[in-house]
């Protein structure tokens, strides 16, 4: 009793406003534009956010802390020589793959000079600023001579490049740990690639060589030099490779991400404004009928207005609080797409229900009692669902920022269709009111005046006149409408015909079934490249590191941040056992091995042990940078201690991937918990994967929970729970199957997809309440009766919003980028399963489901009883003759 009450209650409350929206349209038809234009004007301060890492990375991560702490003990300018791959953070830095196109001997003659010419060609770039010339040597990285640090391959091919030119035949480069001719022992799993070896680890040949050159960014003037030096390092690469054709090289920089990440916005915009020019067509085209009158093309352009109008509004107001834009907004029109068209075509499809003899305020008055309550109700669910998302909890920022613009677009959606689409259709009311064409609003001439005129005439200005029908004609005005026409004459009694329905469940069952088989074999993508546009740098030099350098993991620092028993023999074996099955690349195993070769005993004394550490330091120039990797501390009796301690190590691969890189990363964690030592592990790229998963289903779930409580609340505002029921099973198959589908079609579980499962939730209940509602509440006819009425009266909208909506998705797809090609995907898929089940699914489940349609036969009322007197008329020649009074 209580829902009935609340449910007319509100129907009332909507009807006033929408009476008093049509006694002042001017007003609320204007009011949104000038609102928009204002906020429009906002674009002033448009920002972009150039920090990936502040986007993409989760925001509350350990990765970060143990970052901090690596950089607290082991400074970037204490690491020297120890810059193997991205060692504590990237920094600036350019770093360039170079390769044949037949896949020829980096290491021959030939191509070592160029490799060599190509260093020495970048060594002697020129960034020019006013009054000064900045070379690399003005701007990298210092050894502790004060030379500039390369990567040890660069000295590796100077010395192959002597040992020819002085025909010395001993000169070996082993794989993946070389020695130089000072002694030292150098990694160059990363600097060499696709690698063929004889022997004992000896190089025959190797197809790839990668280069990398680190800058200083110590000030903000170095920081802006060190930028222009990357964009002349791939300037210089270009030029370069255009000069040798024979080879391959592939440039990358710090700053490539970021801009290949934007990039995706640029190479968008001329897709966008055909998709924009689709839906306007076929918005006006769904609009339309042969009736010129009763016609509305203005309201489906009209429809789009009101979209963009919330879609400005929404991007200046976050404009002027400071926030910054990134590619992942491209979404943002989508989510409202789906929400607004189909809230500005329900109207519409309520509009055609009511009479014409009625004024325009009573018709507008009607149209906002029928259609407002379900609209309020799911725009409250995207509120809730995609405001959770925008809350603290979500622990990625692109995530919480689309959340939170989406959430600030969909509330001015609504108003502007509550008021600006509200006041447009009482404008084209008035039209229709008067006999003007619904196009050039021209006064439509009598149809004895039409016979005069030619056929073209006539069939431009064809319209019914409300005095010529009759009342069984006035209600089937709208029917000449292709779409109404298709769904009342075919449409519905071919889904509810018995021989179809057992196909529609047939294909239910493939479809559940498919989408498991994708449901157990989804995959949580953390990989950067997915987020860029196609065709960029990153992509080029990403294939080509997992092409040629995929043998070894990156370079995976092990800091021990104790002061243990290094003397310790068992010590020493717990370290090493913790390490084993890593290649070791770093001081603590060569280092005891040296000190075994000087049958020095490892069970000295703390102090005697220290105290060789540091004369070994000295007196073995090999061991000379292992210093950078130790960090000691005077006691005040001058007794030295190992404070901490520094290792790298580097995994076996057959393959570098995300997935394997995070299981290794876990299986480190894990042991730094259990072991006896303290040390931690970091790379990097640990910073964008540490708790990646957590952080990526955090906002899902949250929304799938307040989606859930909102639904339980909800019940109470509906005229009948079961509705809630029927609407919470219709979502969760929807979910299941996109995300099972989206996955076959090799979409990961990344944010992008993520925030579109938001999306999907409320993209259902937008679709398929409607049709719930009206079928759940129906009495007195026949489940297959309601669910034709339900079809009737809501699918014109439906269909209305997903021809329009498709048509806008389609240029998506074309758009060279990976993060467009995973949000069409996604759409695609949300819109085509939800389709599936407002069309075939649940009109077919419907009517063999609950609730039941039965027609009550009403009892029957002893005070209604007649009293009628039966004469029983018999022959003359019988003698019996009955008078009976019978209760009818």
């Amino acid at each position: 009793m209580l829902r009935q009450v609340l449910h007319r209650g509100l129907r009332t409350s909507f009807s006033r406003l929408g009476h008093f929206i049509a006694s002042h349209p001017v007003f609320f038809a204007s009011a949104p534009v000038l609102i928009s234009i204002l906020l429009g004007a906002s674009f002033s301060r448009y920002q972009i956010e150039e920090n990936v890492e502040h986007l993409l990375a989760p925001k509350h991560s350990l990765a970060k802390i143990e970052r901090n702490l690596v950089n607290s003990l082991f400074p970037v300018n204490r690491s020297k020589h120890r810059l193997y791959s991205d060692l504590q953070t990237p920094g600036r830095y350019g770093r360039v793959i170079i390769t044949s196109f037949q896949q020829e001997n980096m290491l021959d003659q030939h191509h070592t000079d160029l490799i060599l010419k190509l260093h020495s060609a970048v060594t002697r770039m020129q960034v020019q600023r006013p009054g000064f010339n900045y070379t690399f040597a003005h701007i990298c990285i210092l050894n502790n001579d004060k030379t500039c640090i390369v990567d040890d391959i660069v000295h590796v091919l100077e010395e192959l490049k002597t040992a020819r030119a002085t025909n010395r035949t001993n000169f070996a480069i082993t794989y993946p740990i070389t020695h130089l001719k000072d002694g030292r022992e150098v990694y160059n799993g990363h600097q060499l690639g696709g690698v063929t070896v004889h022997s004992k680890d000896q190089v025959k040949s190797a197809q790839a060589v990668q280069l990398t050159y680190y800058l200083q960014t110590i000030n903000s003037l170095n920081d802006m030099v060190a930028e222009r030096w990357e964009s002349n390092f791939c300037d210089t690469v270009k030029l370069f490779q255009k000069s040798n054709g024979k080879i391959k090289m592939y440039p990358y920089t710090s700053s490539t991400l970021r801009e290949d990440f934007q990039k995706t916005s640029r190479v968008s915009e001329r897709y966008l404004i055909t998709s924009l020019v689709l839906m306007v067509t076929v918005a006006v085209l769904c609009c339309s009928m042969q009736d010129c009158v009763r016609s509305k093309p203005w309201l489906g352009l009209l429809g789009l207005v009101t979209v963009s109008l919330a879609t400005l509004t929404a991007a200046g107001i976050i404009n002027l609080t400071g926030g910054k834009y990134n590619s992942t907004f491209l979404g943002v029109p989508f989510v409202m797409l789906g929400h607004g068209l189909y809230g500005t075509f329900e109207m519409l499809s309520s509009w055609r229900k009511t009479r014409e003899d009625q004024h325009v305020k009573e018709r507008t008055a009607a149209v906002y009692a029928d259609s407002m309550l379900s609209f309020s109700l799911t725009t409250a669910m995207y509120l809730v669902t995609f405001g959770i998302g925008a809350s603290p909890f979500t622990n990625i920022e692109a995530a919480r920022i689309f959340c939170c613009n989406s959430c600030i677009a969909i509330f001015f959606n609504y108003l502007y269709v509550l008021s600006f689409y509200g006041s447009s259709l009482v404008f084209t009311g008035y039209i229709e009111n008067n006999y003007q064409h619904s196009l050039f609003c021209r006064k439509v001439p009598k149809p004895e005046v039409l016979q005069e005129k030619p056929a073209w005439y006539r069939f431009l200005l064809t319209a019914r006149f409300s005095e010529d029908t009759t009342d069984a004609e006035e209600a089937n005005t709208y029917e000449s409408h292709l779409l109404v026409c298709f769904l009342k004459r075919y449409y519905c009694d071919w889904i509810t015909n018995t021989y179809v329905k057992p196909f529609v469940v047939l294909f239910y069952l493939i479809y559940i079934s498919f989408a498991l088989m994708g449901y157990l074999q989804v995959r949580e993508g953390s990989d950067l490249s997915n987020i860029v546009a196609t065709a960029t740098r990153t992509i080029e030099y990403t294939t080509a590191q997992q092409k040629y350098f995929s043998n070894y993991s990156p370079v995976i620092g092990f800091y021990i941040y104790e002061s243990i028993e290094y003397w310790n023999t068992s010590v020493q074996e717990d370290v090493l056992e913790y390490t084993k099955g890593f290649v070791r690349i770093s001081w603590f195993e060569s280092y005891l091995n040296y000190l075994k070769k000087l049958n020095v005993s490892t069970g000295l004394p703390k102090k005697n042990f220290t105290d060789m550490l540091r004369n070994s330091f000295l007196k073995a120039p090999q061991f000379s940078h292992f210093s950078e990797d130790i960090i000691f501390s005077k006691k005040y009796n001058n007794e030295v201690d190992v404070v901490a301690s520094r290792m790298f190590l580097v995994a076996k691969t057959m393959e570098t991937n995300r997935e394997e890189l995070y299981d290794l990363l876990e299986t480190l964690r894990r042991l730094s918990v259990t072991s006896k030592v303290k040390f931690i592990v970091f790379n990097p790229s640990f910073v964008f994967m540490d708790r990646y998963s957590s952080s990526l289903g955090a906002p899902l779930q949250n929304s799938c929970i307040s989606a859930l409580f909102l639904l339980f609340f909800s019940a109470f505002l509906v005229a009948d729970s079961l509705i809630n029921v029927w609407i919470t099973l219709t979502v969760a198959s929807v979910e299941f199957g996109v995300i099972g589908f989206m996955t076959l079609w090799k979409v990961e579980l990344d944010c992008i997809s993520m925030l579109c499962l938001i999306y999907g939730i409320n993209h259902t209940i937008d679709n398929c309440a409607p049709l719930l509602s009206t079928f759940v509440l129906g009495k007195d006819f026949t489940r297959t009766k309601w669910v034709k009425n339900a079809l009737e009266i809501h699918g014109v909208a439906i269909l209305q919003s997903y021809l329009c909506y498709i048509v806008g998705l389609i240029p998506l797809a074309a758009v060279p980028s990976n993060l467009t090609c995973t949000l069409f995907r996604c759409l695609f898929l949300i819109a085509f399963v939800t389709f599936f089940h407002c069309f075939a699914i649940l009109p077919v489940i419907l009517t063999f489901l609950p609730p039941s349609k039965k027609k009550r036969k009403e009892k029957k009322n002893p005070e209604n009883r007649e009293e009628i007197e039966c004469v029983e008329m018999v022959d003359m020649d019988s003698t019996r003759v009955v008078d009976q009074i019978t209760t009818v």
